[in-house]
């Protein structure tokens, strides 16, 4: 496409001499614009990525992908139910469940939490949870004991063997009015799966002892139902309600969260889209730089046009000299985000160490750690976006010094 001397004449002009140094300083701005635009793009939509995926895996790992609720109160014939919804196509597990609010207290410490009463055997069967013990042991979880998070533990001052005082705001009545329920348990275990809101405010009990806790005998408050793709949960949820000829409510994750995910999925978009200004930016520097190199090389283009210099071949210079500064800086715009979004987290634990403050409080986040994914087809769609702008900005300039008169810029010169 291009030829040898064309390459030669655009090369010389990307190392211009020293009177057009300011010129140089401006395509290195550029260089720069676009490198940062793109490595950026690269870093952010590969966090939001990772944050989404990170959220997703934990809540549907933690919750099931649909809640099957009685049209009201309490499910009294569960186990029918769910053994009807167990033998349906796309269902992986089904757990009857119990949950409940308590207040927890120990040493004179207190903190609300969300109680959960399943089948000890469920509990284990429940990946995320079981393969996240971080202290104590799952053999001791039965009867009247709890398994906790661990930051829930910490914020009590509580550890496995302690006993832990649970408060139900449905008090029991009595002659005298109502009484708080109130009960102690022992902690069998801790646990981290790496989600504040999990860590800090869920309690594990069995059953049968959340059963009597929460004064539901032979009933639970809902039925989890896990399903094959958490995707398309629709299907099964259209297979349970014409395979159950009773009132039923169910709703699933999507329904759930659906603000939570749409908030992330609006924030990605914001996100993409001012930061593709970083190389629209990058893309205007393209072109005063060309615009003033084409200016100053004005009696050069007038001499290679007088030596036979086709006006193709002067804007095919330009051309070349433009949108290898684009081309460069893409290229190493794209090594730098890979390697950063590679390293996020090590980097991010760097940061904090130099300078003494918390970059992604898991408070605000969720999430303990910085979570990145690299999907390759959006990167591609970032690095055809910046190689298309750096060629689109180089048209104009190319163009206005094909267009250039050589008797008009040799007589002025």
């Amino acid at each position: 496409m291009f030829s040898a001397f064309e390459r030669m004449v655009a090369l010389r002009y990307l190392r211009p001499r020293r009177k057009e140094g300011f010129i140089s300083v401006i395509a290195g701005f550029s260089f720069l614009g676009i490198a940062l635009g793109v490595a950026t793009l690269i870093i952010v939509m590969s966090v939001m990525n990772g944050f989404r995926e990170e959220l997703m895996k934990r809540i549907l790992g933690l919750n099931g992908h649909l809640e099957v609720y009685a049209a009201q109160g309490s499910m009294t014939n569960y186990d029918p139910i769910a053994e009807v919804i167990r033998g349906l196509p796309g269902v992986v597990q089904v757990v009857p469940l119990i949950e409940g609010q308590v207040m927890a207290t120990a040493a004179g410490r207190s903190s609300g939490a969300v109680v959960r009463g399943l089948k000890p055997e469920d509990f284990r069967a429940r990946a995320i949870l079981a393969n996240h013990i971080s202290a104590g042991t799952l053999d001791n979880f039965k009867n009247e004991s709890i398994v906790m998070g661990n930051r829930l533990a910490e914020r009590l001052g509580l550890m496995p063997g302690d006993k832990v005082t649970l408060i139900s705001p449905q008090g029991t009545e009595t002659a005298f009015g109502t009484v708080p329920r109130m009960k102690a348990y022992t902690i069998a275990a801790t646990f981290e799966i790496g989600m504040f809101e999990y860590d800090s405010t869920f309690i594990f009990m069995p059953l049968p002892a959340a059963q009597i806790y929460f004064k539901v005998p032979n009933a639970v408050t809902s039925l989890e139902v896990m399903a094959v793709d958490p995707d398309h949960v629709g299907a099964v949820r259209d297979e349970i309600l014409n395979a159950l000829h009773e009132p039923l409510r169910i709703l699933d994750w999507q329904q759930a969260n659906d603000s939570f995910f749409n908030a992330i999925e609006v924030e990605r978009n914001v996100m993409f889209l001012i930061l593709t200004l970083i190389i629209v930016v990058a893309a205007f520097n393209i072109i005063s730089s060309l615009i003033m190199l084409v200016k100053e090389k004005g009696q050069d283009i007038a001499i290679l046009r007088t030596m036979g210099a086709t006006k193709g071949m002067i804007m095919r210079i330009f051309l070349l000299s433009g949108a290898s500064v684009g081309c460069v800086g893409t290229l190493a715009g794209f090594g730098l985000g890979l390697a950063f979004a590679d390293n996020i987290e090590i980097i991010r634990q760097l940061i904090q160490k130099m300078t003494g403050t918390q970059l992604f409080a898991p408070e605000i986040y969720f999430l303990s750690q910085l979570p990145a994914k690299v999907d390759s087809g959006e990167v591609a769609t970032v690095v055809i976006m910046a190689l298309a702008l750096s060629f689109l900005a180089t048209l104009y300039p190319s163009w206005r010094a094909a267009r250039l008169d050589p008797v008009e810029a040799l007589r002025y010169e």
